[in-house]
């Protein structure tokens, strides 16, 4: 009997274990993009109108929801590698919820930065699911799995952000109230229907030398081409930042765009990704291999951000988002190259130290991107070199692309197509 017929005696239906899987990654990212058009100005509120110290203070919430993030990931994924899978996502989600009840009431901004820390650790549940997604699929669909995966995310944040600006027309604290509802609701679906995915036998104890952060990372030297595969995945990482934290700037001063036109361009981007992972990884992937959709990806993001940073007329940026659509291609295709390289029971703990792969990103980036944009905004809108942060980041998936081609060549990696 093979693993994965061993692994259908505990997920019997494992079609309905992947779709609880995009649902409960879909409320999750759909829960935080409801919060993203509000808090800055509850902050506002809290901090008697001061715009440029409530942003300050967002800059700091995100740089902390991504070191919890850092440290989190890693002690989730090796926790579901000891206890199953299933607990530590319903415990999660659970405490997602009631994370979101608390910053709804909180009275202060000290009360809020709490709550949102608190988020950074439950959130960090994304790796578990990660592993789940490995435990229920066999190695040759993986990467078609996790399409979905990403799909699930890109629904989120195209609809939640709008969802969140409409609510926040009724109160402040409104989506805050909505995000704990859809979190709880999930929680309570999933303690009724997700089923274990992680046999006991495949289990192993837990050990804080592999789950701190550290030590989580020091799995990515295990394996011929881990670590490769894993530095390629913190590239694409730190240059995903720059749309996170300078597309919004960049338009606005170039092109003067409205928030309502940069929400439509934020919501395309997001529409893009779902058409990308959700419909186009599983046939094509059949045809390219991960090998070969990996570099692609990488291709495409290079051509994107360098499109991005070369456009000086707003319909060349709506255009360059349809190019950067192709980067959607990346994340099914390298996780299915990375968790082909580690057995079932390091599946979470692989998922954690990408989490903490994605935290550092997710700390470095923003002051990276931000910094470099301020530093050329007096060229003026008409200036390439205000492209600059752009450019860094095709130059970040350009040493990506130079290290896939190298650490996916076919004599040193698994048959790849």
């Amino acid at each position: 009997m093979s693993q994965y017929e061993d692994e259908r005696l505990v997920v019997k239906q494992p079609k309905a274990a992947l779709g609880f899987i995009f649902i409960s990654v879909f409320l999750d990212v759909l829960s935080f993009g409801v919060i993203i058009p509000v808090l800055l100005y509850l902050l506002e509120d809290m901090l008697n109108g001061d715009t440029a110290l409530a942003t300050r203070y967002l800059g700091v919430f995100g740089t902390a929801w991504a070191l919890m993030q850092f440290v989190c990931a890693p002690i989730m994924g090796s926790l579901s590698d000891r206890f199953g899978r299933r607990p530590v996502l319903l415990l999660s989600s659970f405490g997602l919820g009631v994370d979101y009840i608390l910053m709804a009431v909180a009275p202060s901004v000290g009360w809020l930065f709490l709550g949102r820390v608190l988020s950074g650790i439950t959130a960090a549940s994304f790796s578990t699911a990660g592993a789940y997604i490995a435990d229920i699929t066999p190695p040759e669909k993986r990467a078609a799995s996790y399409g979905i995966f990403g799909a699930a995310f890109g629904l989120g944040f195209v609809i939640g952000p709008a969802l969140g600006g409409w609510l926040g027309s009724y109160g402040l604290r409104v989506p805050f109230w909505v995000s704990a509802a859809l979190t709880l609701t999930n929680a309570l679906y999933g303690l009724f229907i997700l089923p274990e995915s992680l046999t006991k036998e495949k289990r192993q104890a837990f050990s804080w030398s592999r789950a701190n952060p550290i030590g989580s990372l020091i799995l990515l030297r295990s394996q011929p081409g881990l670590f490769g595969l894993s530095m390629i995945g913190f590239l694409y990482q730190l240059a995903h930042q720059v749309l996170q934290n300078v597309f919004v700037p960049y338009s606005k001063f170039r092109f003067d765009w409205s928030p309502k036109v940069v929400g439509l361009s934020l919501g395309a981007v997001g529409v893009c990704s779902i058409i990308v992972q959700g419909a186009l990884v599983r046939p094509l992937i059949r045809k390219l291999g991960e090998r070969r959709m990996l570099i692609t990806a990488l291709s495409f993001g290079i051509a994107g951000f360098l499109w991005f940073g070369c456009s000086l007329h707003q319909n060349a940026m709506w255009m360059g988002i349809l190019v950067l659509a192709g980067m959607g291609f990346f994340s099914p295709a390298w996780q299915g190259l990375m968790t082909r390289r580690v057995s079932h029971s390091e599946q979470g703990q692989l998922q954690g130290a990408g989490g903490s792969l994605a935290g550092i990103a997710g700390m470095v980036g923003p002051t990276l991107f931000t910094s470099i944009f301020s530093s050329v905004t007096p060229f003026g809108k008409d200036s390439l070199v205000l492209g600059a942060p752009f450019f860094l980041a095709a130059g970040m998936l350009g040493i990506g692309l130079s290290l896939a081609i190298f650490v996916t060549r076919p004599q040193s990696t698994e048959a790849n197509a």
